[in-house]
């Protein structure tokens, strides 16, 4: 059954086929009550965090602009303007904040995201 193996979080979430995610740019999924937005970067790469902009409290992450800071994927909130890192979700302008960061995977074309439950 997809989604049923257990992700190194908890439990592997189908969202969509890859071809989907357009490069650079993001699209939300909602769990239950956990939003995630993922993004595919220019190099192929599907990375998923918390679409919950800290700052604002806004769910906009996932409309943020793509881009890199010293080879580090990255996204800036569309509200403030925060960068987050795309591979473990810690912002780049304030160290005491961060997303939270999932696993993913694309298997048989569908990108798979390891949430904790």
């Amino acid at each position: 059954m997809p989604g049923a193996e257990v992700a190194p979080h908890g439990r592997w979430e189908r969202v969509c086929p890859l071809e989907r995610l357009m490069p650079e740019r993001g699209v939300a999924a909602l769990f239950g009550d956990v939003q995630v937005a993922l993004f595919r970067t220019h190099d192929g790469a599907v990375h998923a965090v918390g679409n919950v902009d800290p700052f604002s409290g806004a769910a906009v992450v996932s409309r943020g602009i793509v881009g890199d800071s010293a080879g580090v994927p990255t996204v800036a909130s569309p509200v403030y303007k925060q960068a987050f890192s795309l591979l473990d979700g810690r912002c780049l302008d304030d160290p005491d904040v961060s997303l939270p960061s999932y696993p993913v995977r694309v298997e048989d074309g569908h990108v798979h995201v390891g949430l904790p439950w």
